[in-house]
């Protein structure tokens, strides 16, 4: 049997002159397909090497209901690294193929939902928004500050959603249009005022992150706050409504209590001006109740 390729059986033909030579757009179109081949082999080799690295992560565990896991540690997995990699990638891997009892929470990953927020190497961050990649190695993943651990990742964040709730996030207007289809409208210039406060996803971060709220269980915090402004400063509500929102925020354990740290606006994942409504709330307040007689 023949073992002679199809390339061999040209050459020799050309040689004994039973085939004509290769033109130049054959040769071009040779060596492009010879290039393509190359490229394509550079790629799946990359891909491979990829696949071998490994990016370690120490990931806190902690289940009140489990006598043995009753007592905090961290555990560490060691999880396959890919171009692009988030932390919430890497914790599911871990838990899809280490552990199936790693519980956290996520949802959208897409920076929407808020509810993967994490204690990363240091600092509250999304797990969705972070990439492995732009982190110091071992990652280090942790439950947020200052909230009560439920479980692993978890933690509690009813006594969160009460203070959001205590500002009424919610609009509230003093006079509706007279048409019934016609539309409530808003200056261009009192959205863009507002616009940064609309971008709250409620994930907690910026509460995690304040020393005040560490140590005052009835402070309203930044993202109260924050939400207060995005409807106090709302012009479509009217003068009276926002009196109320404003005496909401008065209160002993409400904008007073800010010390202007900027904690909660460093490590917000929207990039919310935080600190800066909370002062304009604060002046607000002021000339509220300022009086002249």
């Amino acid at each position: 049997m023949s073992t002679q390729t199809s390339q061999e059986t040209e050459e020799a033909e050309v040689e004994s002159g039973q085939a004509e030579p290769h033109s130049p757009h054959q040769d071009r179109r040779m060596q492009e397909r010879a290039s393509k081949e190359e490229r394509r082999q550079r790629l799946n080799d990359e891909r491979t090497r990829e696949s071998e690295e490994t990016v370690e992560i120490k990931v806190f565990r902690y289940d009140p209901e489990v006598e043995a896991k009753q007592e905090p540690r961290f555990d560490t997995f060691h999880v396959p690294f890919e171009k692009g990699m988030t932390v919430l990638d890497a914790v599911m891997y871990a838990r899809d193929h280490h552990d199936s009892s790693l519980t956290f929470r996520h949802s959208c990953r897409q920076a929407i939902c808020g509810s993967d927020a994490f204690f990363i190497n240091g600092r509250q961050r999304l797990g969705c928004q972070t990439q492995i990649a732009e982190l110091d190695t071992p990652v280090r993943i942790e439950p947020l500050p200052h909230q009560e651990v439920v479980k692993d990742l978890v933690v509690d964040m009813d006594s969160f959603y009460e203070q959001m709730e205590a500002v009424e996030p919610y609009f509230q207007t003093e006079e509706k249009p007279d048409g019934e289809l016609e539309e409530q409208r808003q200056s261009r210039e009192n959205r863009e005022k507002i616009k940064m406060g609309t971008r709250c996803i409620w994930c907690a971060s910026c509460m995690s992150s304040c020393n005040i709220a560490a140590g005052d269980d009835s402070y309203l915090g930044p993202a109260a706050i924050s939400m207060a402004y995005r409807f106090a400063m709302d012009e479509r509500e009217g003068d009276e409504m926002k009196d109320h929102r404003l005496r909401l925020i008065e209160q002993e354990h409400g904008v007073w209590r800010c010390q202007t740290q900027f904690s909660c606006t460093n490590v917000c994942p929207k990039d919310i001006p935080l600190t800066e409504h909370i002062q304009e709330l604060k002046r607000e307040a002021v000339k509220k109740n300022l009086k002249f007689w």
